[in-house]
């Protein structure tokens, strides 16, 4: 496909559910675009790991888009995108006996620590969301050199410049759909709210067009 039909696609992606969002037709955008998929799995391990549920749609929808069969050049799979190595690790934390690649195809499995890992590193940064979410992208550990490294953080606590451009786009699209997801699932809006949905759109295309 060409770069101007991708375009043009994504175009049209975003009108519809803008449409949508203004009409108040809720159920055409969670149906088609930001659905509440693995529902039992999703409510159960973000609870037992005390994490919004809705938060974890953001970051499946923005890992995978759940694909339970996703895999990345990084050799991440699965519906939360964990890589192998971070799944051994996190297996002996969470008291596995044993591991495989193949455990993070399946969906029960692979939600399960990816809500032990976001909850984790959710511990480890404060609470800090925007940390959270930078961490699992880039690793803990270049979150924290870049907390300590005041050419990106002024105060040690928050970072206010990310080094690596594909986990700010990470923080900003998981940040997106998860006020997307908050605002069709939690937020008892109006008919419709021109405002809300006109910052919505321009926090979509600013996520797919601009950063």
């Amino acid at each position: 496909m060409s770069f101007g039909r991708k375009i043009l696609r994504k175009l049209i992606w975003f009108i519809v559910i803008f449409v949508a969002i203004i009409v108040g037709c809720r159920y055409l955008i969670k149906e088609n675009f930001f659905p509440y998929k693995y529902k039992e799995y999703v409510d159960k391990y973000s609870s037992q790991y005390e994490l919004d549920p809705l938060f974890v749609l953001a970051v499946i929808k923005t890992e995978s888009n759940f694909d339970d069969d996703a895999r990345s050049h990084k050799n991440a799979v699965g519906l939360m995108q964990i890589t192998v190595e971070t799944g051994e690790w996190a297996a002996k934390e969470m008291g596995y006996s044993k591991f495989s690649k193949e455990d993070l195809y399946n969906e029960e499995y692979n939600i399960k620590m990816g809500c032990w890992y976001l909850k984790k590193l959710n511990d480890s940064f404060d609470k800090n969301l925007d940390l959270t979410i930078a961490a699992y992208n880039a690793g803990p550990t270049n979150v924290k050199a870049w907390l300590d490294n005041e050419k990106y953080s002024s105060n040690g606590k928050c970072i206010d410049y990310i080094p690596f451009g594909e986990t700010k786009k990470y923080v900003d699209k998981v940040n997106t759909y998860y006020n997307i997801y908050k605002y069709l699932y939690k937020e008892n809006a109006s008919f419709f709210d021109i405002n809300k949905a006109a910052n919505l759109i321009k926090s979509l295309i600013s996520v797919h067009f601009l950063s």
